[in-house]
Protein backbone atom coordinates (compact mmCIF):
# COMPACT_ATOMS: atom_id res chain seq x y z
CA UNK A 1 0.00 0.00 0.00
CA UNK A 2 1.68 3.44 -0.86
CA UNK A 3 0.77 6.48 0.57
CA UNK A 4 -0.26 9.52 -1.75
CA UNK A 5 2.23 11.73 -1.91
CA UNK A 6 4.46 8.75 -2.46
CA UNK A 7 2.52 7.45 -5.10
CA UNK A 8 3.33 8.12 -8.49
CA UNK A 9 1.94 5.49 -10.54
CA UNK A 10 0.90 2.23 -9.66
CA UNK A 11 1.31 -0.83 -11.55
CA UNK A 12 -1.41 -4.15 -11.64
CA UNK A 13 0.00 -7.26 -12.96
CA UNK A 14 -1.41 -8.95 -15.95
CA UNK A 15 -4.02 -11.70 -17.33
CA UNK A 16 -5.24 -12.19 -21.11
CA UNK A 17 -8.58 -10.99 -21.74
CA UNK A 18 -10.19 -13.55 -24.17
CA UNK A 19 -11.28 -12.31 -27.74
CA UNK A 20 -14.86 -11.34 -27.53
CA UNK A 21 -15.04 -11.68 -23.00
CA UNK A 22 -17.54 -10.09 -22.01
CA UNK A 23 -16.77 -6.72 -20.00
CA UNK A 24 -15.59 -6.60 -16.44
CA UNK A 25 -14.15 -10.18 -16.42
CA UNK A 26 -10.17 -9.34 -16.70
CA UNK A 27 -8.21 -6.84 -17.15
CA UNK A 28 -6.35 -6.11 -20.41
CA UNK A 29 -3.58 -7.99 -21.46
CA UNK A 30 -0.76 -5.24 -20.33
CA UNK A 31 0.41 -3.26 -17.46
CA UNK A 32 -1.68 -0.68 -16.08
CA UNK A 33 -0.51 2.05 -14.11
CA UNK A 34 -2.59 4.65 -11.89
CA UNK A 35 -1.26 7.76 -11.06
CA UNK A 36 -2.48 10.16 -8.22
CA UNK A 37 -2.73 13.69 -9.65
CA UNK A 38 -4.81 15.03 -6.77
CA UNK A 39 -6.08 14.55 -3.28
CA UNK A 40 -8.52 17.25 -1.83
CA UNK A 41 -10.77 17.70 1.37
CA UNK A 42 -11.60 17.67 4.66
CA UNK A 43 -11.95 13.78 5.54
CA UNK A 44 -8.27 13.29 3.76
CA UNK A 45 -5.85 15.58 4.75
CA UNK A 46 -2.29 15.40 3.66
CA UNK A 47 -1.21 11.97 4.11
CA UNK A 48 -3.98 10.12 5.03
CA UNK A 49 -4.83 8.23 2.62
CA UNK A 50 -3.25 5.64 0.53
CA UNK A 51 -4.06 3.50 -2.63
CA UNK A 52 -3.51 0.06 -3.78
CA UNK A 53 -3.90 -2.40 -6.44
CA UNK A 54 -6.26 -5.60 -5.28
CA UNK A 55 -4.39 -9.36 -5.36
CA UNK A 56 -7.12 -9.93 -8.54
CA UNK A 57 -5.62 -7.32 -10.49
CA UNK A 58 -9.88 -6.19 -10.86
CA UNK A 59 -10.14 -3.71 -8.86
CA UNK A 60 -8.60 -0.51 -6.62
CA UNK A 61 -8.92 0.27 -3.04
CA UNK A 62 -8.60 3.17 -0.89
CA UNK A 63 -7.63 3.65 2.70
CA UNK A 64 -7.98 6.71 4.81
CA UNK A 65 -6.69 7.06 8.46
CA UNK A 66 -8.56 10.55 9.04
CA UNK A 67 -12.07 10.19 7.30
CA UNK A 68 -14.48 11.17 10.33
CA UNK A 69 -17.19 13.08 10.91
CA UNK A 70 -18.76 13.87 14.37
CA UNK A 71 -20.79 16.12 16.75
CA UNK A 72 -20.69 16.44 20.15
CA UNK A 73 -18.15 16.22 22.82
CA UNK A 74 -14.53 16.88 21.85
CA UNK A 75 -15.86 18.21 17.98
CA UNK A 76 -15.41 21.28 16.23
CA UNK A 77 -18.99 22.83 14.58
CA UNK A 78 -17.35 21.76 11.21
CA UNK A 79 -16.83 18.73 12.18
CA UNK A 80 -20.36 17.04 11.57
CA UNK A 81 -19.40 17.01 7.80
CA UNK A 82 -16.15 15.55 6.22
CA UNK A 83 -15.06 14.83 2.31
CA UNK A 84 -12.71 13.68 0.38
CA UNK A 85 -12.14 14.25 -3.38
CA UNK A 86 -9.45 11.82 -5.82
CA UNK A 87 -8.06 13.02 -8.98
CA UNK A 88 -6.94 9.81 -10.57
CA UNK A 89 -5.09 9.00 -14.59
CA UNK A 90 -6.00 5.70 -14.95
CA UNK A 91 -3.38 4.69 -17.73
CA UNK A 92 -4.74 1.59 -20.04
CA UNK A 93 -3.16 -0.54 -22.84
CA UNK A 94 -4.36 1.22 -26.70
CA UNK A 95 -7.66 -0.26 -27.19
CA UNK A 96 -9.10 -0.64 -24.16
CA UNK A 97 -11.34 1.07 -22.03
CA UNK A 98 -12.77 1.11 -18.70
CA UNK A 99 -15.59 1.68 -16.08
CA UNK A 100 -16.62 1.26 -12.74
CA UNK A 101 -19.02 -1.43 -12.42
CA UNK A 102 -19.23 -1.43 -8.16
CA UNK A 103 -18.23 0.45 -5.08
CA UNK A 104 -17.63 -0.89 -1.40
CA UNK A 105 -17.76 1.37 1.02
CA UNK A 106 -17.28 0.53 4.98
CA UNK A 107 -16.35 2.27 7.93
CA UNK A 108 -17.04 1.90 11.17
CA UNK A 109 -19.71 4.40 13.17
CA UNK A 110 -20.92 5.39 16.80
CA UNK A 111 -24.46 6.57 16.86
CA UNK A 112 -26.04 7.83 20.15
CA UNK A 113 -30.02 7.43 20.48
CA UNK A 114 -31.28 9.83 18.10
CA UNK A 115 -28.59 10.50 15.81
CA UNK A 116 -28.59 9.91 12.28
CA UNK A 117 -25.15 9.46 9.50
CA UNK A 118 -24.62 9.54 5.93
CA UNK A 119 -22.45 8.19 3.49
CA UNK A 120 -23.07 9.23 -0.44
CA UNK A 121 -20.33 9.15 -3.27
CA UNK A 122 -20.56 9.58 -7.10
CA UNK A 123 -17.77 9.42 -9.50
CA UNK A 124 -17.41 10.94 -13.14
CA UNK A 125 -14.43 11.40 -15.65
CA UNK A 126 -13.02 14.88 -16.24
CA UNK A 127 -15.28 16.74 -18.85
CA UNK A 128 -18.60 14.21 -18.27
CA UNK A 129 -21.81 14.58 -16.51
CA UNK A 130 -21.22 12.96 -12.75
CA UNK A 131 -22.94 10.35 -11.66
CA UNK A 132 -25.87 10.55 -9.22
CA UNK A 133 -25.06 10.61 -5.61
CA UNK A 134 -25.85 7.47 -4.36
CA UNK A 135 -26.50 8.08 -0.40
CA UNK A 136 -26.58 5.15 2.43
CA UNK A 137 -27.99 6.44 5.92
CA UNK A 138 -27.88 4.61 9.52
CA UNK A 139 -29.49 5.80 12.66
CA UNK A 140 -28.95 5.30 16.41
CA UNK A 141 -28.53 3.68 19.11
CA UNK A 142 -25.76 1.98 16.35
CA UNK A 143 -22.91 0.97 17.10
CA UNK A 144 -20.68 -0.87 14.55
CA UNK A 145 -18.99 -1.62 11.36
CA UNK A 146 -21.06 -0.21 8.42
CA UNK A 147 -21.01 -1.16 5.20
CA UNK A 148 -22.99 0.19 1.36
CA UNK A 149 -21.83 -0.90 -1.70
CA UNK A 150 -22.88 1.05 -5.17
CA UNK A 151 -23.40 -1.19 -7.94
CA UNK A 152 -24.00 0.11 -11.75
CA UNK A 153 -26.00 -2.30 -13.90
CA UNK A 154 -23.56 -3.42 -16.98
CA UNK A 155 -25.69 -1.47 -19.49
CA UNK A 156 -25.15 2.01 -17.34
CA UNK A 157 -21.64 1.94 -17.16
CA UNK A 158 -20.03 4.48 -18.04
CA UNK A 159 -16.67 4.02 -19.44
CA UNK A 160 -13.85 6.24 -20.32
CA UNK A 161 -14.21 7.65 -23.85
CA UNK A 162 -11.54 5.50 -26.08
CA UNK A 163 -8.55 7.24 -27.63
CA UNK A 164 -8.96 10.54 -24.88
CA UNK A 165 -7.06 11.28 -21.70
CA UNK A 166 -10.01 12.25 -18.99
CA UNK A 167 -8.70 11.90 -15.31
CA UNK A 168 -11.08 10.11 -13.17
CA UNK A 169 -12.56 11.84 -10.28
CA UNK A 170 -14.24 10.20 -7.12
CA UNK A 171 -16.25 12.22 -4.36
CA UNK A 172 -17.15 10.67 -1.09
CA UNK A 173 -18.47 11.98 2.03
CA UNK A 174 -19.51 11.53 5.68
CA UNK A 175 -22.31 13.46 7.86
CA UNK A 176 -23.44 13.04 11.33
CA UNK A 177 -26.59 15.00 12.54
CA UNK A 178 -26.97 14.92 16.02
CA UNK A 179 -31.10 15.00 15.75
CA UNK A 180 -32.26 14.51 19.46
CA UNK A 181 -28.95 13.17 21.02
CA UNK A 182 -27.29 15.35 23.68
CA UNK A 183 -24.33 16.46 22.28
CA UNK A 184 -22.99 17.79 25.59
CA UNK A 185 -22.64 14.93 27.04
CA UNK A 186 -22.45 12.56 24.34
CA UNK A 187 -20.62 11.89 20.39
CA UNK A 188 -21.53 10.85 17.32
CA UNK A 189 -19.77 9.97 14.99
CA UNK A 190 -18.73 7.69 11.49
CA UNK A 191 -15.91 6.94 9.80
CA UNK A 192 -14.32 5.89 6.64
CA UNK A 193 -12.57 3.16 8.29
CA UNK A 194 -12.71 0.22 11.20
CA UNK A 195 -11.55 0.37 14.70
CA UNK A 196 -8.69 -1.81 13.85
CA UNK A 197 -7.84 -0.21 10.11
CA UNK A 198 -8.48 -3.61 8.19
CA UNK A 199 -11.47 -1.75 6.15
CA UNK A 200 -10.76 -0.56 2.59
CA UNK A 201 -13.32 1.79 0.09
CA UNK A 202 -12.89 -0.63 -3.24
CA UNK A 203 -13.78 0.26 -6.72
CA UNK A 204 -14.32 -2.73 -8.90
CA UNK A 205 -13.12 -1.72 -12.91
CA UNK A 206 -15.59 -3.14 -15.40
CA UNK A 207 -13.25 -3.66 -19.03
CA UNK A 208 -14.35 -3.66 -22.73
CA UNK A 209 -12.44 -3.62 -25.75
CA UNK A 210 -12.49 -0.05 -27.57
CA UNK A 211 -13.85 -0.23 -31.57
Amino acid sequence: MLNFAAAAALALSTIVFPPGGAPGSVPPPDHITIDVVTVNGSGCPAGTAAIAVSPDNKAFTVSYSAFLAQVGVGSQPTDFRKNCQINLRVNVPQGFTYGIAQADYRGFAHLEKGATGIERANYYFQGMSPTTYRTHSYSGAFSEDWQATDTTELAAIVYHPCGEKRNFNINTELRVNAGTSNTATTTSFMSMDSTDGSFDTKYHFAWKRCP
